[in-house]
């Protein structure tokens, strides 16, 4: 009875948060961690997840002052040069920019100056927007698995290291693996609703004058806007080759002074300073960025999910060792689903990782099996209520990309889950050469 007691208080939290939106996931999650320590499951800071807070809040720092120098605007630039040059194929282009983009950051909240260039690209080549939309919301998403700095990533690096894999070794399978799910899944997306000009709803909103004609953008790049991505692309092969240097396998670095993730961490402050001076740019205007503002919320949200989850099965590992060992070790790949599940309640990549990876690892899932379900973490547009996934909603005026009446059936439930789906085979199959 008690068991079912402190579910209840979780699963309550959760869908509370959902309900309220946005930062209020996070803040729920804190009021589900004092419920449960009322009713008496122990309760102690360790469980909160301050090296992922810290790594997210130094990456948006570095990436809040690479947008107030420009630099998001300049690679927004980039990003509608190569779109519009093929406007047909904008459903395959769309998510290869989009995951580029989030790999590169290691934020999936880039892809919010991206949508409005990809539902516009798309009407100008008539390809109905909800098919580019779709998957490129998802494969910012898909990304976060994959990019070698976000707090995800460096969470299961830090898993991983003591079980024999390194940092690299990680990333050769994660990155592929997510890459490669991309391209069945635009084609399959591609093929999803009819087609636009046969769409009634768009023709019906066609007739009223509710969608925008496409037009060109008239942005020329500023200097101090290519200065802060060259900057901010060097601070992240820095961080690739000190963590390869200091990593056991490579061992160039022996016993370092400056470990991996306080590596990242003062990097990428250093990294918002030097884009501060170099580009000239007032240091009090970074914190008024949206990508800042963004980035912090996730950072209550990661902590509120992160710590309600990770409380909860703490306090009963050894329940779930005895009731799931045997169950993952007969069909391994029911982890990606359990992941899959819980990462669309809990609404961040990070924190269902540091919530679920530690006890499936106690468990005694194999590292392989761990890192091919990586992957699975990314579903975040089951409810959709994600931010990107409404922000493509409300950007495509042709009312191709919608949500339906059952809620789950929107447009995004089906490329997500079936790009999930490959990257964690991908995963499986990759892990097994490279492992």
């Amino acid at each position: 009875m008690f068991l079912v007691l402190c579910i209840l208080i979780v699963i309550g939290a959760i869908v509370l948060g959902a309900r309220l939106g946005s930062v209020a996931i996070g803040l729920a999650g804190g009021l589900g961690v004092l419920l449960l320590g009322l009713v008496g499951v122990p309760v102690t800071r360790d469980d909160i997840p301050f090296d992922v807070i810290g790594i997210i809040m130094t990456v948006i720092a570095a990436i809040a002052a690479m947008q107030r120098a420009g630099g998001m605007d300049y690679l927004v630039f980039v990003a509608e040069r190569v779109l519009r040059k093929r406007p047909r194929y904008v459903t395959y282009l769309a998510p290869l920019v989009t995951y580029l983009m989030t790999l590169f950051a290691g934020t999936g909240h880039t892809a919010f100056s991206t949508l409005p260039v990809i539902a516009e690209v798309a009407k100008d080549g008539k390809v109905r927007p909800s098919r580019p939309l779709s998957i490129a919301v998802v494969s910012s998403q898909l990304a976060i698995t994959a990019s070698p700095i976000s707090a995800a990533v460096v969470f299961m690096a830090s898993l991983m290291e003591p079980l024999g894999v390194g940092y690299l070794e990680l990333l050769a399978v994660v990155i592929p693996a997510t890459f490669f799910a991309i391209f069945p899944t635009a084609f399959v997306t591609n093929k999803l609703g009819k087609e636009l000009e046969d769409d009634p709803i768009y023709q019906q909103r066609l007739e009223q004058g509710l969608v925008k004609q496409p037009k060109g953008s008239d942005y020329v790049p500023t200097k101090a806007a290519r200065q802060s991505v060259w900057i901010f692309l060097a601070a992240i092969v820095i961080v690739m080759c000190y963590a390869t240097a200091i990593s056991e396998q490579v061992g160039l670095i022996t016993e370092p002074t400056l470990p991996r993730n306080e590596a990242i961490m003062s990097i990428m402050l250093a990294t918002a300073t030097v884009i501060t001076i170099v580009c000239r740019i007032p240091a009090s205007e970074i914190a008024g960025t949206q990508v800042f503002k963004s980035g912090m919320s996730a950072c209550v949200c990661v902590m509120g999910v992160a710590w309600l989850g990770t409380t909860i099965i703490n306090a009963y590992i050894e329940d779930i060792k005895v009731l799931s060992g045997n169950v993952l070790q007969a069909y391994p790949w029911m982890l990606a689903v359990v992941l899959f599940f819980a990462a669309a309640l809990l609404y961040s990549q990070a924190a269902t990782a540091k919530a679920l990876m530690p006890a499936a690892l106690a468990v005694g899932v194999s590292p392989l099996t761990a890192i091919a379900s990586f992957a699975a973490v990314s579903s975040l547009f089951v409810l959709p209520t994600y931010p990107t996934l409404l922000a493509a909603v409300e950007m495509d005026d042709t009312g191709s990309t919608r949500i339906g009446k059952f809620v789950f059936n929107h447009s995004f439930i089906i490329p997500g889950t079936l790009c999930i789906a490959l990257a964690v085979a991908f995963g499986f199959l990759f892990g097994s050469i490279i492992l």
